[in-house]
């Protein structure tokens, strides 16, 4: 896919033009179980959301709060690996070339397949962007190219701790959109001050005209409708992972297009 046609540059254009922010879920491929998954991104994308994060299932997180941990286990327990996330997003493309799919992970499962091949195959599979959490923008120039190369976004992450040197960097490199960390900490953290968040994003919105994102402790519709004042999308992750986990299977899917439905309005509103 080349990169003017990139899914996730055409879906925040349309966004703009509607005058509205996305909404971005985040769940774990897998869980709570592999046969569900790609039922749950179609029930995602029927519930308004606009873009889908789904994580890579890793045994060594180091972003991750205890509620995505537990869901990275419970998909590891059903041997759910890279190979098996891209065929999810294959499948999902079968019927929805609309939506755009990020995946978001470490990079010793991208190692461990081989990073042309990762890119070959996740390009083929539909994918438009990563996030993997260890490979700064300092020592990602070989991912950045290759998967420049294949015509998908490389995402970065900024926090609070970020200096004006990261932030700068992180402008350059970035394609897609900025995944900015509304706190100190793991996902899933409680605390979230608004007004810190907000002052933040001013300060990179002048380095970059990239969207920004944010995530980490946006738990509710108020609180999303809130922070898309000022921001381009919205992350939910634990949030959604919690709805799952108090579901069964058969129940899961519906729990979270119901949440999700909720916050698209409210956010609408």
């Amino acid at each position: 896919m080349s990169r003017a046609a990139s899914r996730i540059a055409n879906t925040f254009e349309r966004l703009a033009r509607e005058k509205r922010k996305a909404l971005v879920p985040f769940v774990t491929a897998g869980d709570p179980a592999p046969n569900i998954t790609v039922q749950l991104m179609h029930a995602m994308v029927d519930a308004g959301v606009d873009i889908i994060e789904l994580g890579v299932p890793f045994s060594d997180p180091m972003a991750d709060g205890p509620v995505i941990q537990r869901s990275s286990e419970r998909a590891l327990k059903f041997g759910v690996g890279l190979n098996d996330v891209l065929a999810y997003v294959s499948e999902f493309r079968k019927t929805n070339q609309l939506t755009p799919v990020v995946l978001m992970g470490y990079a010793n499962p991208i190692e461990r397949m081989g990073m042309q091949v990762f890119a070959e195959r996740a390009g083929a599979a539909g994918v438009d962007g990563v996030l993997v959490v260890d490979y700064p923008p300092e020592e990602s120039h070989e991912l950045l190219a290759t998967m420049d190369a294949a015509g998908i976004d490389v995402i970065y992450l900024l926090s609070p701790t970020s200096s004006p040197e990261r932030i700068k960097l992180v402008s350059v490199a970035a394609r897609g959109y900025i995944y900015y960390v509304s706190l100190k900490g793991v996902s899933g953290a409680a605390n979230i001050d608004t007004s810190d968040v907000e002052s933040m994003i001013a300060k990179i919105r002048l380095q970059t005209k990239l969207p920004i994102g944010v995530g980490f402790g946006i738990r509710d519709g108020a609180t999303a409708k809130h922070i898309a004042r000022f921001a381009d999308a919205v992350v939910i992750g634990s949030r959604l992972i919690q709805e799952m986990e108090a579901a069964t299977p058969d129940t899961a899917v519906e729990k979270v297009r119901a949440l999700l439905k909720n916050i698209r309005e409210t956010m609408d509103s």
